[in-house]
């Protein structure tokens, strides 16, 4: 039997999401049900498994549950950064290209699934397939642009080195030193894109949202209980990222993170024209504690620069006026000409992250199949590791499996309350060196 450790979801309509039209959510679930597949999470991850279970089951009716509205997890609360080749912290390594490479087949063929489900069902999602720049500002992150530079020319990966001057033409902004623009990735509008994936599910697989599982019984067929229903069925794929313990899984093995975020009021086209040449751009520091910074395409500047081990809690409204003070900081020091311009919305998201920095994929037990632990890469890699679940536990072989299967496990954490401490110096040590990154 499998034990529910925390039937708490919090959610708000913070950032993203607030940007959005109200939607109308699916019911949530009620009574006795019996399916041959249900997915937990409606995330990318979940979003992307019961898209590929409904194509290789045409006949047989898969249910898709989620503890909150559509697009108030974490795939709706990241900066929007679609990343087709990783980086890699730390200096090249020769023995492990190979391993660059499959990392990166996964993430191009979650990129590659995105970008053909949204031009097949229309998805206004401010999507763009134009990449995005990786920027360095400091000491610790000009090293990483040299390591960076190295790992990208080994694997033949198509970029641009960008100097000082470059980037001010680029972004309008004189902090960093040095940058490295890639060909390929893409940024999007996260909250709209889990909607638009949501809403456009084929017929045969059932949404419903704000129905938490609480627990998992292990029988033929498994069980599932829910507040206010049960569902017997024959198959589970769970995909709940860092909320996996919640169910049992993963305990101490994954843990979240939580960053925060703040968005200015839409610029004046005054304004704009002081922010480089390019109508929309994305960049993400080398550094790993550094700030990723966007103009999006509504003329907004996002820049989200704070991230803590909160116990994998949503900040509360206060704590999130409090983060601000760091947004606000990095914020005038890139854009000083901008220190008039107001913030109008922050947010803060948990991600789910690792002792090691690796992913888990695979069989939990019978029946039970889960993908998760992407450690703040989970947009391409979450829907390439959704699909790909779908297809193992089909049986179906493939390459995108074998490399999904081919991930080392993330390494086991101490219980609490050492896992607690562990955790909240290993988020803290990101920002070692940070500098004029943040």
């Amino acid at each position: 039997m499998m034990t529910a450790i925390n039937n708490t979801f919090a959610t708000d309509r913070h950032g993203w999401a607030e940007l959005l039209p109200q939607r109308r959510p699916s019911p949530p679930l009620q009574g006795g049900h019996r399916v041959a597949w249900t997915v937990i999470g409606a995330g990318l991850t979940g979003l992307a498994a019961a898209r590929r279970l409904a194509a290789l089951h045409p006949g047989e009716e898969i249910l898709l549950l989620d503890a909150r509205c559509v697009g108030q997890g974490a795939s709706g609360r990241n900066s929007g950064f679609v990343v087709a080749t990783s980086q890699f912290n730390g200096g090249f390594d020769t023995n492990q290209l190979e391993n660059y490479r499959r990392v990166n087949r996964i993430n191009l063929a979650g990129l590659d699934l995105l970008d053909a489900q949204i031009a097949a069902n229309a998805i206004e999602c401010q999507w763009r397939r134009e990449g995005f720049i990786h920027t360095a500002a400091d000491n610790t992150a000009l090293r990483e642009y040299d390591y960076f530079r190295c790992y990208l020319e080994a694997l033949e990966a198509d970029h641009e080195l960008l100097d000082e001057n470059a980037l001010h033409r680029l972004l309008g902004c004189r902090l960093y030193s040095a940058g490295i623009r890639i060909a390929d990735g893409a940024l999007v509008q996260p909250a709209a894109l889990v909607r638009g994936l949501a809403d456009s599910l084929p017929a045969n697989v059932r949404l419903h949202e704000q129905s938490a599982v609480l627990e998992i019984a292990d029988r033929k067929p498994l069980m599932l209980r829910l507040a206010n229903a049960e569902v017997s069925c024959d198959k589970v794929i769970v995909a709940t990222n860092y909320e996996a313990p919640a169910l049992g899984l993963l305990r101490r093995y994954i843990v979240g993170s939580t960053l925060a975020g703040s968005f200015t009021r839409v610029l004046t086209e005054a304004e704009r024209a002081g922010l480089g040449n390019l109508k929309e751009w994305g960049a993400i520091s080398l550094h790993s504690g550094g700030a990723t910074v966007r103009l999006t395409s509504d003329g907004r500047i996002q820049i989200r620069n704070s991230a803590e081990y909160h116990g994998s809690r949503l900040l509360s409204d206060d704590e999130l006026v409090a983060r601000q003070a760091i947004h606000r900081a990095g914020f005038e020091k890139r854009f000083p000409q901008l220190a008039q311009v107001p913030f109008e919305y922050a947010w803060s998201g948990v991600e789910g992250i690792t002792r090691n920095g690796t992913n888990f994929f695979g069989q939990q037990r019978a029946g039970v199949y889960l993908a998760g632990g992407y450690n703040g890469s989970g947009v391409s890699r979450g829907t390439a590791f959704g699909n790909a679940i779908a297809d193992y536990a089909s049986g179906q072989a493939s390459r995108i499996v074998n490399d999904c299967l081919a991930n080392a496990p993330g390494a086991w954490m101490p219980p609490r309350p050492l896992l607690d401490i562990g955790a909240f110096f290993k988020v803290r040590s990101r920002f070692k060196g940070v500098g004029a990154d943040r």
